[in-house]
């Protein structure tokens, strides 16, 4: 029997611990977002993606990248997906708020493992909670947006670890719906459902991680607030996974959020 879903998953922000002066150095926030699919309406990405294009003038064959668009065409293109029926995951992670960043410097990329054991818990919360009978076998396929440096072997061991090793009961995943061989890694280009993961991720990351002049931009996740998953209308821990010391900041994300819908 088919997946009943896709998450196409992408990434905005550094994993580095390099923080200077005026927000320069690393980015203050590493961000992991996956926006799913029912797999039967996995066309709807590329329709949105097409749709993009038109609206923003672009050749059909065009690879949407959000941080190489302007503001004015950030907008409707967090508008499109965040008028479509696609549900959004998304771990914001303020690696100031780290105790040990050590832990996370010593191995590379175990942050980005750490943050996708945290994603695909809740996606498999999201898939769970959205089933219907008759609908696929209620697994997910998780997409992610190639990183040439990156060993996807190594990311569907690490999760198969996890599932079958004593850190098992520390997990949340329901393994029932994250099989880890489903994992995959595609170029960006190659797929309009990560080039809208991109511009998803990218304006969560914009919402929370201070430019240059001390600004944050959170126009784009008023916009895409509506596919924030929701468990019983509870937003925090869900669509959005917070790993941040700051409530004042946690609590100014979901006032944004809670003020759009």
């Amino acid at each position: 029997m088919t997946t009943s879903f896709v998450a196409y998953i992408d990434e905005s922000g550094c994993e580095g611990f390099k923080f200077l002066p005026n927000e320069q150095g690393s980015s203050r926030w590493f961000v992991l977002s996956a926006l799913v699919f029912r797999k039967q309406e996995d066309l709807l990405a590329v329709q949105l993606a097409r749709r993009a294009r038109d609206l923003l003038k672009k050749p059909y064959n065009h690879a949407l990248h959000f941080r190489d668009l302007k503001h004015e065409q950030r907008v409707p293109l967090a508008r499109l997906i965040g008028e479509s029926s696609a549900i959004s995951v998304n771990v914001l992670i303020h690696k100031p708020s780290i105790d040990e960043p050590e832990k996370y410097q010593q191995q590379k990329y175990s942050l980005y493992r750490h943050a996708t054991k945290l994603l695909a818990e809740r996606v498999s919360w999201l898939c769970r909670d959205n089933y219907r009978a008759g609908q696929g076998d209620g697994r997910v396929e998780l997409i992610y947006s190639n990183r040439s440096a990156m060993s996807y072997d190594d990311l569907r061991e690490y999760l198969e670890r996890i599932r079958h090793s004593n850190e098992a009961q520390d997990s949340l995943v329901d393994w029932k719906i994250v099989d880890p061989s489903l994992l995959r890694a595609v170029n960006h280009d190659q797929l309009a459902g990560l080039q809208l993961a991109d511009a998803l991720a990218s304006g969560v990351y914009f919402a929370v991680n201070k430019n240059q002049y001390g600004e944050i931009e959170d126009r784009y996740l008023r916009l895409l607030a509506p596919t924030l998953y929701r468990h019983e209308k509870k937003l925090e821990g869900f669509g959005l996974k917070f790993w941040c010391a700051d409530s004042l900041a946690i609590e100014r994300i979901i006032q944004t959020v809670n003020e759009k819908s």
